[in-house]
């Protein structure tokens, strides 16, 4: 079973630093895609990061380019996002997800995801 399971997230004043974690399981990690989307209240999910494992490849939206790194851990089946500088507008409900395609930020592409982490960010 493929299973994706996010955490990290909690509440931070503006200009800190949270990281956030997705293990995964039941599936050849490195063949993937991970990417990390958000969905603040009444807007909808938006992706932020995201990387290919197989080559380590990033991707970025604009607004988290030089605040946001991805990296992965392929012995722990693992994909981070080390946030950093964080603004009142990341908050949001962070959800990573697999993609078995070079799917970017395309968030259709994606087809299994984590429950979310919810991030807040304190002006």
């Amino acid at each position: 079973e493929v299973q994706l399971v996010d955490s990290g997230g909690g509440l931070v004043q503006a200009g800190g630093s949270l990281r956030l974690s997705c293990t995964a399981s039941g599936f050849i990690f490195d063949d993937y895609n991970i990417g990390w989307f958000r969905q603040a209240p009444g807007k909808e999910r938006e992706g932020v990061s995201a990387i290919a494992v197989k080559d380590g490849h990033p991707y970025y939206e604009n607004s988290t380019k030089g605040r946001f790194t991805i990296s992965s851990d392929n012995a722990k089946n693992t994909v981070y996002l080390q946030m950093d500088n964080l603004i009142p507008g990341d908050t949001a409900v962070y959800y990573c997800a697999g993609s078995i395609v070079d799917a970017g930020l395309r968030k259709r592409a994606y087809t299994n995801w984590g429950q979310g982490t919810q991030v807040t960010v304190s002006a």
